[in-house]
């Protein structure tokens, strides 16, 4: 049976894919990827195939699923399946590299600012008014701090240009996206649906571009009907 890695995105942790790690624990191996530590997705994507063993079923979120994607590339002999959720497959856009530079400053500044300033458009209109999320979150950038953002951003600023591979990713791909998601929006997650072989898009209602956080339950009861259709009952 393969192992379902969970990959988290920039600045986060092991709590945006908790509620799916708790659902398919007593199913199958779940492995919670670190990718804090380096500075490149390639290297993300290397570290996490070597901290694993045998197939693989890869969950990434926004910034862990272009990880995904890379490991998929590196090594797809060990792929079994893709779980792509709030992310994107374009390369570098004009100005993008000095936004983020200027997020970088911000972050070494100060991150309850970063915090600030970077979570409110990542969420969906009606989650703005959730302390609770919004707590949480907050939270789990400021445990980040101001050197693992820096890292991961440059990992963003450099990365691989995932369009070029995508039509080549053999293994079957769910692809969640958000309503609300203004960061990584449906059309992104389409034009991956369009251009990969074994495709599934679902789009998750009233969620931003933290849909694993924002809708735990919808979000996971997507992800565990994609296993179970795909890989059979109880994931195989």
């Amino acid at each position: 049976m393969a192992t379902l890695v969970l990959i988290p995105g920039l600045v986060s942790d092991s709590i945006v894919w908790a509620p799916l790690a708790e659902a398919v624990a007593q199913h199958m191996a779940v492995h919670a990827a670190d990718v804090s530590r380096t500075s490149s997705i390639s290297a993300m994507a290397e570290s996490v195939l070597a901290a694993t063993d045998g197939d693989l079923i890869v969950v990434g979120h926004s910034m862990g699923g272009r990880v995904a994607m890379e490991m998929a590339r590196i090594a797809p002999d060990r792929m079994r399946g893709l779980v792509l959720a709030n992310t994107g497959h374009h390369p570098k856009r004009d100005g993008e590299e000095i936004r983020r530079q200027q997020m970088i400053d911000l972050g070494h500044r100060s991150m309850e600012e970063l915090a600030d300033e970077w979570l409110p458009p990542m969420l969906s209109p009606a989650r703005l008014t959730d302390a609770e999320l919004i707590t949480s979150l907050r939270a789990m950038v400021l445990r980040a701090g101001p050197n693992m953002h820096e890292r991961q951003i440059r990992a963003l600023i450099n990365r691989p240009n995932a369009s070029a591979y995508i039509a080549e990713l053999g293994c079957p791909i769910l692809l969640v996206a958000a309503r609300h998601d203004g960061w990584s929006p449906i059309i992104q997650h389409q034009e991956i649906a369009d251009a990969a072989s074994d495709t599934e898009l679902v789009i998750i209602e009233d969620a931003g571009h933290f849909a694993p956080v924002e809708r735990p339950v919808e979000v996971t009861a997507a992800i565990a009907s994609w296993l179970t259709r795909r890989f059979g009952g109880i994931y195989a």
